[in-house]
């Protein structure tokens, strides 16, 4: 199997002993399995790149999100988020069925489960923003979730509800804790942050800031000293992303401030230029602009 093109790895559920069904003919395995469909059964589950708890956090998948499954053993499932369809190892346990299939989605920055339609008795976990449910009911304040827990529905959406201001989105994730790979109101990254925005908006998003910077968008040259960037403009370092509040101001997850910060983009681009940062905080000069909506 010669001369095919070279295919991303994070998005590509393929190991030297199986391969998705659908890349026979693509990639060599030794067997060619179809993914079973799952759900994510849990608040958030990690993604790993190897079948190891002490292995990299390459990403995270929140509850109700779908899942492909292509190999379950020792505790760990080989497999593909549908959203952004990265590829990794997953905690077995995370899993749940495919169907009822959601029909909310978690629209607050986190909820807190119960076990009636009662704030007084002892929370049994919390979602976060992005997590999808399905509501079998409504009780009260409450909504009934199929698993019998309930969430106060003024925390929930429909599920094709969208958020449009981006920028709104990200701000409200203001001081959350930096995290590499993180998705979640718990921790997120720069890429992490970007997407959660997208999503929230109804926009597919890949999952790493250089995919963003190839999908996304279309390419906007600032002016001199960085003028006529707008809110919503996406800015690309190597290996970093923020998000413009307006003209000046940029929000970012970095490793600089290890969270969620605002900062005047000048003051970023001159610190990240001159390698003043932290891990996950890009290096060099401002690579790309990206504007989601062209300019009327």
């Amino acid at each position: 199997m010669t001369d095919l093109p070279r295919l991303d790895p994070r998005l590509t559920p393929a190991r030297p002993d199986l391969a998705d069904e659908r890349l026979r003919g693509r990639v060599e395995a030794a067997a060619y399995v179809p993914g079973r469909p799952h759900r994510i059964a849990v608040p958030v589950a990690p993604l790993r790149r190897a079948p190891d708890p002490a292995a990299g956090l390459d990403s995270e998948a929140l509850f109700g999100e779908a899942v492909t499954i292509f190999d379950i053993r020792d505790g760990w499932a080989f497999a593909q988020l549908a959203a952004d369809s990265y590829v990794g190892y997953l905690p077995a346990e995370a899993l749940g069925p495919a169907d009822p299939a959601p029909t909310h989605r978690v629209s607050a920055l986190r909820t807190f489960l119960y076990p009636a339609a009662d704030l007084k008795r002892p929370a049994l976990g919390a979602l976060g923003l992005g997590a999808q449910v399905a509501v079998t009911a409504r009780e009260g304040a409450y909504a009934r979730l199929d698993d019998g827990r309930y969430v106060w529905a003024g925390h929930l959406a429909p599920r094709d509800a969208i958020e449009p201001d981006i920028a709104a989105t990200a701000l409200r994730f203001l001081g959350t804790p930096y995290l590499w790979g993180g998705r979640s109101s718990l921790g997120l990254d720069c890429s992490g942050l970007v997407q959660t925005a997208l999503h929230a908006a109804g926009l597919a998003a890949p999952r790493d800031s250089d995919q963003q910077e190839a999908a996304l968008g279309e390419v906007v040259a600032p002016g001199p000293s960085l003028a006529g960037l707008r809110r919503g403009d996406l800015v690309f370092w190597r290996g970093h992303v923020g998000m413009m509040l307006d003209e000046t101001q940029l929000i970012h997850a970095n490793g600089h401030h290890m969270a969620v910060a605002i900062e005047p983009l000048a003051e970023a681009e001159a610190r990240i230029r001159a390698g003043r940062t932290g891990p996950g905080t890009g290096d060099g000069a401002i690579r790309a602009v990206k504007r989601l909506v062209p300019a009327a």
